[in-house]
């Protein structure tokens, strides 16, 4: 799916398959991507702050600047997935949250809830 510089701000996307989808410079902001699958979608400069992703598999996703602060990262899979220079601050995440090798999500600004 091609969605590059679509606005889904506050769209209800629960269970949504984005696999691979093109969401360069998407507007996700406050979406609900519960469950979601956006195993290698480009998310690149995206806007994710306060979205729900939690439970979505982000696996191999690009996620180059995008903006997912205050993001609900509980129980979301993002390994293998690339991170550089995304902003996660106040992004809250769990124990089982899945980060790429290398990856320290408090060094980013994000928060671990338990």
């Amino acid at each position: 799916a091609t969605l590059s510089g679509a606005n889904l701000n506050g769209a209800e996307l629960r269970w949504a398959n984005l696999t691979k989808a093109n969401l360069i410079t998407a507007d996700l902001s406050r979406a609900r991507l519960i469950n979601a699958d956006l195993s290698e979608a480009d998310l690149s400069e995206a806007k994710l702050g306060k979205a729900d992703l939690s439970d979505a598999n982000l696996t191999g996703a690009n996620l180059t600047k995008a903006d997912l602060s205050e993001t609900k990262l509980f129980n979301t899979d993002l390994s293998g997935s690339t991170l550089r220079w995304a902003s996660l601050t106040e992004a809250v995440y769990s124990s089982g949250t899945k980060f790429p090798d290398g990856f320290d999500p408090r060094t980013a600004g994000a928060i671990l809830i338990s």
